[in-house]
């Protein structure tokens, strides 16, 4: 095996890789060139690449959706009639519009004007409501708010807490509806104003604001992440050039949720760089997935969180390889299902990646290893980590301690002109991320709450969020280790564990919610001994809950703070709950009296 069987990279793995990078040189330099771009005057951004793709291929096939297909030229011509509608109503560059669309064509189209005119693109979350989606829109201090017709009721919810002048709210319409009360119709407007590129696109600069995407916050409020043209640059040199390698004849197919930067700056951008199609789904089915690559004709599809483990568990067919996709793009493939999949699928190429919507450094998995997030050019490092006391260690001079290869650390990415840190709206929140003399007086890093292991050859493997590792017994355990052996198990079709605490006890207990596979009749005990020759002592859950579906986002990552809320009380949870009693050989059903007696003290865990 040439990947991680000892969980590092050598020489010998890395030399067989070197010919196609060869063969693929242009773009790897052109790539590199567009990453690396460090001008703060250069005319370059999302504007400028579609623009670029009009030029390469004004008449192949821009977008594909079951509302039909656009070419590139169609596409950048109502772009450009929203760009100059916005232009007329007072919109410039330094602006911001907070954009909340389903996944649909006209979504990217509103998000490309606000580009050629310099705006930001604040991309709210389509499943935001209330109190939530009023402080999202109004952290951002936007001074229009564009809004899809099948979402306009979440903001006629909040309309009133939100400051933003009445006659710039607005719509865009889906199919037959012509207007909704109380809001401009924005293409109709657009529709008579100029088709060719506006001027202002040729004056966005690489550290204007492009978008503004939302990350969870410790408060259970989102965060704003700053997302400007110039990273966008580096994720279009370095997933369009140098990892996804696409052309005219493809088409690259996603039903991630444009909101999120996978989707619509991974995605979307290795689309543009190939001037290829990019088909899009309102919702994920994996029902439909692979029907939807046939209809499209995939040639490459992107991925997210447990979108795979989804898939890898619909019933085997003879379609299962008749498809034309050769390559996925994406993050989160768990190393248990990784090679299952390409197998299954017919894979060959799975570019893994590593990045976040705030964060400076990035991974990609450009020499296409088994089970790693890749490589990185960009200046990190992974330092040796206290879990118990929640903070990189220092040596005696009070600097930072690089990990050995094939040794466990918190990955930080250093903070300059190469990989500056943009952070987000709110400057408090911004330094509570950045660790400052790291390896010398002056230096800074961001802290991007992760857990690597140095593979070498500066590559990485996903370890865990430092947020998901709890302590029990004197030990840490890995919610991600966990899960995966857990989900390696038949019965099983996913799985998420999380600590949660029992009365008089020191630290947390684990806790695994399982979704058993369909006709499975679920018995936690059928497990029990495949978790005790995988996991030690110290790390098999105490506590087992069925779900019939585990609760997620609308990028698959799970949520887990109402799983640790509801932990395992009967009165909190109607699934069925398991505890593994001190001493015993077999998960016991939960009742409300052995909760009571568990949460008394008459076990001692």
């Amino acid at each position: 095996m040439t990947d991680v069987q000892n969980n590092t990279i050598q020489f010998k793995h890395i030399a067989p890789k070197i010919p196609s990078l060869v063969t693929n040189l242009h773009n790897v330099i052109k790539g590199l060139v567009l990453a690396n771009q460090t001008n703060p005057d250069k005319n370059h951004g999302l504007a400028w690449c579609i623009e670029r793709a009009v030029k390469r291929n004004p008449d192949g096939i821009a977008i594909k959706s079951d509302q039909g297909a656009m070419t590139y030229r169609e596409f950048n011509q109502q772009a450009n009639q929203v760009a100059h509608f916005l232009l007329s109503q007072g919109y410039q560059i330094g602006d911001t519009a907070a954009v909340m669309i389903d996944n649909r064509a006209e979504l990217l189209i509103c998000v490309a004007a606000l580009a050629k005119i310099g705006v930001a693109a604040a991309m709210v979350n389509t499943a935001q409501t209330q109190k939530v989606l009023a402080h999202s829109i109004n952290i951002v201090k936007p001074k229009g708010v564009i809004v899809g017709s099948e979402l306009h009721q979440s903001i006629d919810d909040i309309r009133d807490q939100i400051n933003i002048e009445q006659d710039h709210f607005f719509v865009v319409p889906e199919g037959d509806i012509p207007s909704v009360e109380g809001y401009r119709n924005l293409l109709a407007e657009a529709s008579n104003s100029p088709r060719h590129n506006p001027d202002e696109s040729k004056k966005v600069r690489r550290d204007d604001p492009l978008f503004y995407i939302y990350t969870s916050g410790t408060t259970g409020l989102p965060k704003a992440a700053i997302f400007k043209n110039g990273r966008w640059m580096k994720a279009f040199g370095t997933f369009g050039f140098i990892v996804a390698r696409l052309g005219k004849q493809d088409t690259l197919y996603s039903t991630l949720p444009l909101y999120h930067a996978t989707g619509l700056v991974v995605l979307w951008g290795s689309a543009l760089a190939g001037s290829s199609a990019f088909a899009i789904r309102r919702k994920f089915s994996a029902s439909q997935f692979w029907d939807d690559c046939r209809k499209y004709d995939a040639t490459c599809i992107g991925y997210v969180g447990e979108l795979c483990r989804y898939l890898i568990n619909l019933p085997e067919s003879p379609q299962d390889k008749q498809h034309n996709v050769t390559k996925m793009i994406g993050n989160g493939l768990r190393p248990g299902i990784w090679k299952g999949f390409k197998q299954r699928y017919g894979i060959t190429g799975v570019h893994e990646l590593y990045a976040s919507s705030e964060g400076n450094v990035g991974f990609s998995n450009i020499f296409n290893f088994d089970c790693t997030v890749g490589f990185s050019p960009m200046p990190y490092a992974i330092v040796k980590y206290d879990k118990e006391a929640d903070q990189p260690i220092r040596d005696e001079q009070g600097y930072l301690q690089a990990v050995n290869k094939g040794e466990i650390g918190l990955l930080i990415g250093e903070i300059c002109p190469k990989a500056p840190f943009d952070g987000y709206n709110d400057p408090e929140k911004s330094k509570a991320c950045i660790i400052e003399n790291a390896f010398k007086k002056g230096d800074r890093y961001f802290n991007t709450g992760d857990l690597m292991r140095n593979m070498g050859f500066r590559h990485a493997q996903f370890v865990d969020r430092v947020g998901d590792t709890f302590r029990w017994k004197g030990e840490n355990v890995s919610t991600t280790e966990v899960e995966h052996i857990v989900s390696e198990h038949g019965d099983v079709a996913e799985s998420v564990c999380y600590g949660v605490e029992i009365q008089d006890t020191n630290g947390r207990a684990g806790m695994v919610a399982i979704t058993p596979k369909a006709s499975v009749n679920f018995d936690p005990n059928k497990i029990l001994s495949h978790l005790q020759s995988e996991l030690p002592s110290y790390a098999i859950p105490v506590f087992v809950r069925e779900q019939q579906q585990l609760q997620t986002t609308g990028t698959f990552k799970y949520q887990k703070h109402t799983l640790k809320d509801e932990a395992f009380n009967p009165e909190k949870v109607t699934d069925k709950l398991w505890a593994l009693l001190p001493g015993e050989k077999a998960y016991t059903q939960i009742n409300n009296n052995l909760y009571q007696k568990i949460q008394s003290g008459d076990y001692r865990f």
